[in-house]
C-alpha cells in the first residue's frame, strides 16, 4: 500500500461518486455538493426518475436491497468511468411505532432498506476501493442510534446503530487498503422523511437544539463532502455528529 496522502483543501476534482437515496432531501443535497465541487456522480434512488439541475449527475434507478441489482450497477460504473472513489449511503426509511406494537414486517422492511441498503452496496464497492489502494465510503447513520432515539421506534434506532457498527469494522478492515469508512449522524433534518416525524411528537428546535434550528440537508451534505473530499485523509471510522448541538459527544 502506497502512504495515505497528508489532508489537503477540500474538492473532488475527477472523482466518480455513487451516491444512494439521492432523490431525498439529504441525498439531493450530498449529490449536488459533490457535483458541484468536481465529482462525476451517479445518483441513485428506487424512484423511476429523478431530476438534477447539473451536467455532472447522472441518474439511475437502484434499489438497495437487491444484491443482483448492486453487483450490476458497480460493474456498470466500473465499465463506464474504471473506478469509483466515493460512496455516500444515503437510502433510508423510517418507522415511529414503540416497541410493544411493532410487527415483524415492519422490522423486516426498516432493516432491509437501512441495514441491508448499506451492506449491499458496501460489500460490492470495497473490493473495488482495495483494489484502487484508495477510496471513501460514508454513510448516514443517526443521533438516534447514540441516544436511543429522538422520535423514531426501535428498529430505525437498531438499524441506525448497526450501521454504525458495520462502517466501524469496514474502517478498520480498510484501512491499510486506502478505504475509509465513516458516519454522519444527524440530529433533526428538515426532509420530507422528517416532516412524517413533526406530525407526532417532536423536539423543537429552541427547546432541544442549542444552535436555535433544525438541520438543513445541505448542513450534513457539506459535512459529507469534507469526509469524501482531500481534506479528511487522516479520519476513517469516526462519528461525526451533524446536530446543531444537540449532543456534544
Amino acid at each position: 500500500m502506497s502512504p495515505i496522502p497528508v489532508s489537503a483543501p477540500a474538492h473532488m476534482n475527477g472523482k466518480i461518486a455513487l451516491v444512494t437515496g439521492a432523490a431525498g432531501g439529504i441525498g439531493r443535497a450530498t449529490t449536488l455538493a459533490l457535483a458541484e465541487a468536481g465529482a462525476t456522480v451517479i445518483a441513485t434512488d428506487i424512484a423511476g426518475t429523478a431530476e438534477f439541475d447539473h451536467p455532472a449527475v447522472r441518474y439511475r434507478r437502484y434499489d438497495v436491497t437487491s444484491r443482483e441489482e448492486t453487483d450490476a450497477l458497480v460493474a456498470d460504473i466500473r465499465s463506464d468511468h474504471g473506478r469509483i472513489d466515493a460512496l455516500i449511503l444515503c437510502a433510508g426509511t423510517i418507522s415511529h411505532r414503540p416497541l410493544g406494537k411493532s410487527t415483524d414486517e415492519e422490522w423486516r422492511a426498516i432493516l432491509d432498506v437501512n441495514l441491508m441498503g448499506v451492506v449491499n452496496p458496501v460489500r460490492a464497492v470495497f473490493p473495488v476501493m482495495a483494489e484502487q489502494g484508495m477510496g471513501k465510503m460514508v454513510a448516514l447513520g443517526s443521533i438516534a442510534a447514540k441516544i436511543g432515539g429522538v422520535a423514531s421506534g426501535p428498529s430505525y434506532v437498531a438499524a441506525k446503530s448497526a450501521v454504525h457498527g458495520l462502517m466501524k469494522w469496514v474502517a478498520k478492515a480498510g484501512a491499510s487498503k486506502g478505504v475509509y469508512a465513516s458516519i454522519i449522524a444527524p440530529g433533526p433534518v428538515e426532509t420530507p422523511m422528517w416532516e412524517t416525524v413533526t406530525q407526532r411528537a417532536a423536539p423543537s428546535a429552541n427547546g432541544n437544539v442549542p444552535l436555535g434550528r433544525f438541520g438543513q440537508p445541505e448542513d450534513i451534505a457539506q459535512a459529507i463532502l469534507f469526509l469524501c473530499s482531500p481534506a479528511s485523509n487522516w479520519i476513517t471510522g469516526t462519528v461525526l455528529d451533524v446536530n446543531g448541538g444537540m449532543l456534544m459527544d
